[in-house]
């Protein structure tokens, strides 16, 4: 993990090597300055057998370890406004997971926040309400998901696969979607990846 200063330079933060499998993938910053990095778990590119991985904790001296083991594909995160409980993207799985964070940054109490029966979860973004946006770049949707897994908005979008969602905006309500025509690398550089923007009635968390 490295930041960047304003010259430009590039300094590292941490070494992941010892504690993932496979590349590191989303990470999330709380306000508190902990850093939460998924991995794949496995080779992807190569093809290799799926396998559970791990969620990586940093915190602000740069000290890392393994604060939940046993997760499939950990993608996108969101913590909820009061610091307290962190969603996690499990694409593999099929699933929402959440957790609690406890002061040092562990994460406690899993439990299943959605089961999304098919779609595969990629990004997320919590909304004021407490759903959760989800794009399903396997499955070509963005979806709006109830703690339990109603699925409360959403649909197809124009390109084939929603990778990142966010809401912002003035006013909290666009919904904006990092969309891309295909995974394979090749695909993706021939064809026009694009940026969605819709309005939704629900602001920001």
């Amino acid at each position: 993990m490295l930041t960047r200063d304003a010259d430009g330079g590039f300094a590292e933060v941490a070494d992941l090597s010892a504690l993932v499998d496979g590349d590191a993938n989303d990470m999330l910053v709380d306000a508190r300055g902990n850093a939460y990095v998924g991995c794949f778990g496995y080779d992807y590119a190569a093809g290799e057998e799926r396998r559970a991985a791990v969620l990586v904790l940093i915190d602000a001296a740069g000290t890392a370890r393994v604060v939940a083991d046993d997760v499939w594909f950990p993608n996108g995160m969101a913590v909820t406004p009061d610091g307290r409980t962190l969603l996690l993207a499990e694409t593999s799985a099929e699933r929402l997971t959440a957790f609690t964070i406890a002061p040092d940054g562990s994460l406690t109490d899993r439990r299943v926040f959605a089961a999304l029966d098919g779609a595969r979860p990629d990004g997320i973004a919590r909304d004021v309400e407490g759903a959760v946006w989800v794009a399903s770049p396997a499955t070509g949707e963005l979806l709006r998901v109830a703690e339990g897994g109603a699925v409360l908005a959403g649909g197809p979008l124009p390109l084939a696969m929603a990778q990142a969602c966010a809401l912002g905006g003035p006013d909290g309500r666009t919904l904006f979607a990092c969309c891309s025509p295909s995974h394979d690398p090749a695909e993706a550089a021939e064809g026009r990846s694009v940026i969605t923007a819709t309005r939704v009635d629900v602001p920001a968390a």
